[in-house]
């Protein structure tokens, strides 16, 4: 697949949801990963990102105006062992579970299917670095309704699940997010997770996708640097409500 920018990839797209990027930067030096929310509503647009000791946590911006927490506080970012992970929703826990009792990304999303959040059934989308030795592996996953899944059956239609898995290539990242577009309802992404060039230091970088999502929609944005050989990891957060 073409390695794209950024810019050409999110700056014309009003409303990709949630996003997960991971991968080397061009230097080969450093481990990738972001993660950006997108609202469109009161209630998904109340949000901001707090970090801390590696792990980042969405909350409510402003406590009067939350209406379903269920779908908009998680805790998108964890650690365990030698791993990162990075969701857009509770799987976030199910996986840190399912590793610490010794089981596989893979396995631990076989549990897990999209949101109940009919009629956008919006896709679970999930990330992984795993950090071995002096280098790292990632992958991507997504869990989405089938297209063919009758509208009536509600949250019992057939869930797909793919998994992507890549070995680090020094300036290329893969982009995964929720929805293809805008819509009404909206649609799920399609196809294969997204090459991306990586070809900045982590505050470029950082700029570089917080300009390219819409001004309108965007509402937080996470994005670490991870040492390859020493493992200090460098993060950055932007919240539009700050």
């Amino acid at each position: 697949m073409k390695k794209q920018s950024i810019v050409e990839l999110l700056s014309n797209n009003t409303y990709p949801g949630r996003g997960i990027l991971i991968g080397q930067s061009a230097d080969g030096a450093f481990a990738v990963a972001t993660y950006f929310i997108m609202g469109r509503s009161e209630n998904s647009r109340n949000r901001v990102f707090r970090e801390s000791g590696g792990t980042v946590t969405i909350y409510p911006y402003d406590m009067t105006k939350v209406e379903d927490p269920s779908l908009i506080i998680y805790t998108p970012v964890r650690r365990v062992g030698n791993s990162l992970i990075i969701t857009n929703g509770d799987q976030t826990d199910t996986i840190y579970e399912y590793l610490i009792r010794g089981h596989t990304f893979e396995y631990a999303l076989m549990t897990r299917k999209y949101e109940p959040d009919a009629p956008n059934y919006t896709p679970r989308i999930s990330g992984i670095i795993d950090f071995i030795d002096t280098g790292f592996t990632y992958k991507l996953s997504i869990l989405k309704r089938a297209p063919d899944a009758p509208l009536s059956c509600g949250n019992d239609g057939a869930c797909q699940r793919f998994t992507y898995a890549y070995e680090p290539t020094p300036g290329t990242g893969h982009l995964i997010h929720t929805y293809k577009c805008d819509g009404n309802p909206l649609p799920s992404f399609s196809g294969e997770p997204k090459t991306a060039d990586i070809n900045s230091g982590i505050d470029d970088f950082t700029s570089l996708l917080w300009d390219s999502l819409n001004d309108d929609n965007k509402v937080s944005l996470y994005v670490s640097y991870t040492d390859i050989k020493t493992g200090e990891q460098t993060i950055r957060i932007k919240n539009k409500n700050e």
